[in-house]
C-alpha cells in the first residue's frame, strides 16, 4: 500500500509541475479573460490519458504501477477540472457569460475529442 500511495504521490507531484508550467508558459504569451492555461491542461490531460488507457491497456494487473503512477499521479495532478468549475462561476459572477458559455462548451467537446483521439493512435 506504501508503495502505490508514493507512486500517485509522484505522478501528482510532477503533473502539479507540469501544470504550474503550462501556466506560465501560457502568461507569457497569452493575456485575455478565456482562461487559455487550465483549458489547455485540461485538454492535454485528456490527450494524454487515452493515449495511457490505449498503451497501456485493460490489464490492471500488469501495468498497475505505470497506472498509479501516470493516470492516477500525473494526469490527476495535471488537469485541473476543480480550477475549470471555479474560473467559469468567477466569470459568471463578473457576466462574462458568453465567455463562460464558449469555456464550458469547447472544454467539454475537445476534452472528448482529445480522450478519442489519444485512444485511437494508441491502437
Amino acid at each position: 500500500m506504501i508503495k502505490q500511495i508514493l507512486l500517485v504521490g509522484l505522478g501528482g507531484g510532477l503533473g502539479s509541475i507540469f501544470r504550474y508550467l503550462t501556466s506560465l508558459l501560457t502568461a507569457k504569451y497569452y493575456s485575455n479573460t478565456f482562461p487559455l492555461a487550465t483549458f489547455s491542461a485540461n485538454i492535454l490531460g485528456c490527450f494524454f490519458i487515452g493515449l495511457l488507457i490505449g498503451f497501456l491497456g485493460q490489464n490492471i494487473q500488469t501495468n498497475q504501477n505505470l497506472k498509479l503512477l501516470l493516470i492516477t499521479g500525473f494526469c490527476g495532478g495535471y488537469t485541473t477540472f476543480s480550477t475549470f468549475a471555479s474560473e467559469n462561476i468567477t466569470l459568471l459572477q463578473t457576466n462574462n457569460y458568453l465567455t463562460a458559455i464558449l469555456y464550458i462548451g469547447t472544454s467539454v467537446f475537445a476534452g472528448l475529442l482529445a480522450v478519442w483521439f489519444g485512444l485511437t493512435i494508441a491502437k
